[in-house]
């Protein structure tokens, strides 16, 4: 997006009562939404131009969410409205704007320890269990974000449309071992979708503060654009690929933390109050296994389509280049997560279904697990 013009600012400022007398200045990288810290008075607020990629209607999920999470006793950012009263400011080609309490609190991209993945853990149970039963009818929900299917089809044609591409060579080996490695995946169990964040990266749970104890103390889930039903096996499946891998996601040979996610586990299982079933078991499982699978394979394609996920120049010559070493470390992370099969079995309390191939090791002492690069 395009930087907002002066008069474009300040026509947002005085629409929004709660920013009168303030001063926005940028706050953060952006990489979504834009974001502004704006000061009135003692009182610190968020202002944001919202990514096309979101149409304005998400704010009614947003408000039907974060009201029920505030009757929970939960911290949530909350949505301050505009003078007419709406939750957001819809500009057209000037953007949708939107306000949220400031919640005072740390973020970080990768877990700092087993403390603190345990105390996420335990707050995204506690998220869970606040939304559970909410009626709203969710609107402008991504579609087909987890239909692996859809994903590992769009794959093949991706391989079978670009014989030309200059990264063809390199990236169908690795397509022929997704596409295997999918038909060898034992199935989800069918559960009913629960309302979730849906994004759960670990940079989305904020924190007391930078050091311990504040460190170890989650507050609040943060960036609820993706709020909605989803399945169990695919939301914390997704938390666990970003929280577990020691190595990061600009790294082709993934570390897995078996250590992080037991703890992790733990957390979650606190935050329930009551004992998993023996599907949700399964998908707790198995889910980490969809979804890195299923983010090679997008990775992949788009190595040879080169139009939807974004790059780093600096870094690359060019998209497809970044996304085959994205797609290299998912399959990685895929390969650690199925070769810890029966080790995160083990902390389930359950039987492993299927019998996990090769394609990483586990060193027990430091509790991970590494995949295979893929070259």
């Amino acid at each position: 997006m395009s930087d907002p013009a002066s008069d474009t600012l300040t026509h947002v400022l005085e629409r929004f009562p709660a920013l009168a007398g303030g001063v926005p200045r940028r706050f953060g990288a952006g990489l979504i939404n834009e974001t502004w810290l704006v000061d009135a008075g003692a009182v610190r607020h968020v202002l944001q131009r919202v990514n096309p990629i979101f149409p304005a209607a998400i704010h009614a999920n947003l408000l039907a969410v974060t009201r029920r999470l505030t009757a929970a006793g939960l911290l949530t950012p909350r949505l301050l409205p505009t003078a007419d009263g709406r939750p957001c400011l819809d500009l057209g080609a000037d953007g949708v704007w939107r306000v949220l309490t400031w919640i005072d609190g740390v973020s970080q991209d990768r877990v700092g320890g087993t403390g603190q993945a345990r105390a996420a853990g335990e707050l995204v149970a506690r998220f869970h269990a606040a939304l559970q039963g909410l009626r709203h009818t969710f609107v402008g929900l991504r579609v087909g974000v987890h239909d692996t299917p859809r994903h590992l089809e769009r794959l093949r044609a991706a391989v079978a449309a670009n014989p030309g591409h200059r990264l063809h060579a390199a990236i169908a080996p690795l397509a022929d071992a997704i596409l295997a490695g999918a038909a060898g995946l034992p199935s989800l169990p069918s559960l009913p979708d629960l309302v979730g964040h849906g994004d759960l990266k670990f940079n989305n749970v904020l924190f007391a503060g930078p050091a311990a104890p504040a460190s170890e103390q989650a507050l609040c889930l943060i960036d609820l654009d993706t709020v909605g039903p989803v399945a169990l096996a695919y939301e914390l499946g997704d938390a666990w690929r970003s929280w577990c891998n020691r190595s990061g996601e600009d790294r082709t040979d993934a570390t897995l933390d078996l250590e992080v996610l037991r703890a992790a586990l733990d957390g979650y299982c606190t935050g329930r109050g009551r004992p998993l079933a023996r599907d949700e078991r399964r998908a707790l499982l198995l889910g980490p296994e969809w979804v890195s699978l299923e983010l090679a394979a997008r990775f992949a394609a788009d190595a040879l389509v080169e139009r939807y996920f974004g790059w780093d120049p600096a870094r690359f010559a060019g998209r497809g280049e970044h996304n085959l070493h994205r797609a290299r470390g998912q399959w990685s992370l895929h390969q650690a997560f199925v070769g810890s099969r029966a080790a995160r079995a083990a902390l389930l309390h359950f039987d492993a279904p299927g019998r996990a191939r090769s394609g990483g090791r586990t060193m027990a002492a430091a509790g991970t697990t590494r995949g295979k690069k893929e070259e």
